[in-house]
């Protein structure tokens, strides 16, 4: 099964949740709630994202699993050089000579701009410039990630809130207490929320391992 089909998303039916799993069972749960109910409001999230998504649920089964399989179209707003150019551009790319690099271990040559005494301090590091840079890169890379997950899960909660509880109660100070990364003042704001909501919202917010405290 394609990777899409497996994307991990979340139904909800007004305030309550209506399933939660790999994109094709919740997309033919939501087809079976709105041929059951066709007044039931059905909102569908992109967990990795928190972002509403739109599904295509006309026809079979077949038809919406073969929908469901095929790779978002580019934005009709998306540039694209003309058809010369691109040609133009890989040709002469191709006709360059190629330098003395290590292409098997996918060394790029690119320009960096530093100020002078940044140049000597890197001159007197052990393995040259190059292989400093590419252990500074290397430990910020590893250093970041943490950080650079909580605001993922910050920006997709975020975006979870807005769609579903833009005008629940204590919403602003719940969005604030989200980006303090304060848990409990968190909690506290959204307490008199709907409970399938106030479970996702932390789930996403904090991930599921500690999510029932």
């Amino acid at each position: 099964m394609s990777d899409l089909l497996t994307k991990p998303v979340t139904a909800f039916a007004a305030h309550r949740l209506l399933s939660a799993g790999p994109l094709v069972e919740v997309a033919l749960a939501v087809k079976a709630a709105n041929e059951s109910d066709t007044s039931c409001t059905v909102l569908v999230f992109d967990d990795s994202t928190g972002r509403v998504i739109d599904l295509d649920l006309r026809g079979s089964k077949a038809d919406i699993i073969e929908r469901l399989s095929q790779p978002p179209r580019p934005s009709a707003g998306r540039y694209r050089p003309p058809a010369e150019a691109s040609t133009e551009a890989s040709t002469q790319q191709s006709s360059e000579p190629k330098g003395r690099g290590r292409p098997k271990l996918g060394v790029v040559a690119r320009e960096v701009t530093l100020l002078p005494r940044q140049w000597e301090w890197l001159a007197q590091q052990p393995g040259g410039a190059s292989a400093v840079l590419r252990r500074l890169v290397d430990d910020a890379r590893k250093n970041g990630g943490s950080r650079q997950q909580r605001r993922a899960a910050q920006e997709a909660t975020y975006q979870f809130m807005l769609a579903i509880a833009g005008d629940f109660p204590d919403y602003e100070e719940a969005t604030r207490a989200l980006f303090a990364d304060d848990r409990t003042a968190l909690e506290q704001r959204i307490a008199a929320w709907p409970e399938d909501i106030r479970q996702h919202l932390l789930r996403l917010a904090f991930g599921p391992q500690d999510n029932a405290r």
